[in-house]
């Protein structure tokens, strides 16, 4: 299965890493194909490329009936991960429909649910954003008229991705939402409200729509619920808590906003979060401090093992270097103090859009 992946530029050799590692993990021969800055990688199915150049045409015909597996969606440094339907290097400006319709004409994955037009987040594809909306509003009717794209949006079904490269150069892919939403780029557009503390807030809203499945925001994110804000200072994150009528206790040694104070909701304590013990358990704890990733690792762990929290969400500073193997450290040891304390622990993390050097952890026991 030939794959794109989309991440932030300058992450390339990461994500290249962490599917190359997915795919050894499974015995899938292939290799990643990164270009620094680019914001995108490639892999390269071996067993597919021969396939597509040795198969015989009615065995492949037998096999496209049933729908083949999709590309992971459990990777950290990637925003968007696509299996790869069908490359057009060589697009003609004047008619980049016809291409595009005939490449999808025997895909066993119609009809798709829903469409995503893209480009990679990188400065050379920027100026590609206008075009991506524009032929998107093309691309749809002409999909509905070939039967190929449900009359509305239907997140139980496949997506279908376009990804443009260039003017003249776009890549077919699929995945599925699996009843959530996706989102162009990976990229979930959020808005920071005038009365937030600190732009910080959206890395918590950003955490809450990608790490955690719509039906858990519905469970766990509840009015009345209890938190932890340790590193709280101005208070970004706690005024995130606040908009679900989450009731916090913000542990920082600085001061915090007068717009978070003023919901009512927040109970400011000067303390150090390293060392600061609640008195009973909290349905969440959140940790945005600057301190080296595997001291935070060990931290969350504590709280894990004592019981003083159910949830938690924190963030991973990541070195300069190595920082696909700093991750998979970071996160075995947390693993590792949490099952040596008897519990068992879950995690999700992704390097989100509005995350910079580190990547965001969702922890639950």
């Amino acid at each position: 299965m030939n794959l794109l992946l989309l991440c932030r530029p300058g992450f390339e050799p990461e994500t290249a890493a962490e599917i190359a590692d997915w795919a050894a993990r499974r015995e899938i021969a292939g290799y990643p194909q990164a270009e620094r800055g680019s914001g995108w990688v490639r892999f390269h199915d071996l067993a597919a490329q021969q396939e597509n150049t040795g198969a015989d045409p009615e065995e492949e015909a037998g096999r496209n009936t049933a729908r083949p597996a999709l590309p992971p969606r459990n990777l950290i440094f990637a925003r968007q991960c696509v299996r790869v339907l069908a490359d057009l290097p060589q697009l003609d400006p004047s008619d980049r429909l016809t291409p595009m319709l005939a490449a999808l004409t025997d895909t066993p994955w119609r009809p798709f649910g829903s469409l995503i037009v893209e480009h990679p987040d990188s400065d050379a594809a920027r100026p590609l954003a206008g075009l991506a909306r524009s032929f998107g509003n093309a691309l749809r009717p002409a999909l509905r008229k070939a039967g190929l794209l449900s009359a509305s949006e239907d997140l139980q079904q496949p997506c279908l991705h376009l990804c443009f490269f260039s003017g003249t150069h776009a890549v077919l892919g699929v995945s599925q939402p699996r009843g959530e939403r996706i989102w162009p780029q990976g990229i979930p557009r959020l808005r920071l409200p005038k009365e937030a503390p600190s732009r910080s807030a959206q890395k918590l809203e950003e955490a809450f729509q990608i790490l955690l499945r719509p039906d858990e925001r519905e469970q766990w994110l509840k009015p009345g619920m209890s938190a932890v804000d340790l590193g709280a200072a101005p208070g970004g994150w706690s005024w995130i808590l606040t908009r679900h009528h989450i009731h916090v206790t913000a542990i920082d040694n600085g001061p915090l906003a007068d717009s978070l104070l003023a919901t009512g909701l927040v109970r400011h304590l000067r303390a150090d979060g390293f060392s600061w013990q609640p008195t009973q358990p909290v349905d969440w704890m959140v940790c945005d401090m600057v301190e080296q990733p595997r001291r935070v690792a060990a931290r969350m762990a504590e709280w894990f093992a004592h019981g003083w929290c159910r949830r938690a969400v924190f963030n991973l500073k990541l070195p300069m270097k190595k920082r696909h193997a700093e991750v998979q450290a970071n996160l075995a040891d947390f693993h590792a103090h949490c099952a040596e304390a008897g519990v068992a622990v879950q995690t999700r993390a992704r390097q989100l859009y509005h995350d910079r050097e580190e990547i965001t952890v969702l922890a639950w026991s």
